[in-house]
């Protein structure tokens, strides 16, 4: 959008008279801006004209979910439409003493304030991609059907995906039961956790943004949070006293990496295929 657009947009959502539209560094897939109202406000708005239906809906709905418990910062939801998002600014500091045990603690709290079942009450996005929530009865089912054979199969559609990766997740599926670990119930999970969702407020305090929001197995945001870097030892050690982990943890982080991989063939080409081979043959 023209930043004309988006003053239009922003100021059609909220119903207040825009000022100015500062353009913002931002992700690949839409634009962001920082938006100055008449009231002297600052806000963040979040376009896309080509937006898939609904995702900013989903992205705003999964913001609230998680904002629910209120153990970490989130930031406020302040209007959505299918071409944009608006919320509250947030203006990072510096990193304030014991960020990283602040993040480790509060993530643990996050994650046990649970969800109702192994998925959640809407369908959402991770980037660009369509994710499934559709609930399933056990943990396995869902990471099996809802997150692997998804991405598996949107990537065999591609042709990134051949034969031989397919039997080995064949070979997978076989014996996930066993793999997964000791039951838990349900966390609320981030879903998306990469170091660039990590946020600093104006306080120097964590918060958290752009969620894929759902309820799944805790370790699958740990997992993610090593896979690409972007978060200090002290945090695991933070979560890991507020939130122990079962036994056998360690063993499952290259299981919980093989939906973000995945993600990543489809979302960026077949460069990551050998991450996914190589996290899948741990099991295989």
């Amino acid at each position: 959008m023209s930043g004309g657009d988006v003053r239009a947009r922003v100021a059609a959502v909220l119903g207040v008279r825009v000022t100015a539209v500062r353009p913002l560094g931002g992700g690949d897939i839409n634009e962001a801006y920082e938006v100055t109202l008449a009231d002297g406000r600052a806000v963040f708005a979040k376009t896309n004209a080509r937006a898939p239906a609904g995702m900013f809906a989903a992205e705003a709905r999964g913001l609230r979910w998680l904002a629910e418990p209120g153990v970490i910062r989130i930031p406020d939801v302040l209007a959505v439409d299918e071409d944009v998002l608006v919320l509250e600014m947030l203006r990072p500091a510096a990193r304030g003493p014991g960020f990283d045990e602040a993040l480790g603690r509060a993530l643990a709290a996050l994650h046990r304030a649970g969800a109702p079942g192994f998925g959640l009450d809407h369908d959402n996005f991770i980037g660009r991609l369509a994710q499934s929530n559709t609930p399933r009865p056990s943990w396995a089912d869902f990471y099996r059907t809802a997150r692997l054979e998804a991405q598996l199969a949107l990537a065999a559609s591609r042709g990134l995906a051949g034969a031989t990766l397919r039997r080995g997740f064949d070979t997978l599926f076989g014996k996930l039961e066993a793999l997964i670990g000791p039951a838990e119930p349900p966390a609320r999970l981030h879903g998306d956790l990469w170091g660039g969702n990590l946020h600093t407020d104006e306080r120097g305090a964590p918060c958290l943004i752009d969620p894929a929001a759902y309820g799944g197995h805790r370790e699958v945001d740990l997992a993610m949070m090593r896979l690409f870097g972007g978060f200090g030892p002290r945090v695991f050690a933070a979560y890991e006293e507020s939130f122990p982990l079962a036994d056998g943890a360690p063993e499952r982080v290259a299981l919980y990496q093989l939906y973000p991989l995945l993600v990543h063939v489809n979302l960026f080409g077949g460069a990551y295929l050998g991450a996914v081979t190589r996290a899948l043959a741990e099991y295989v």
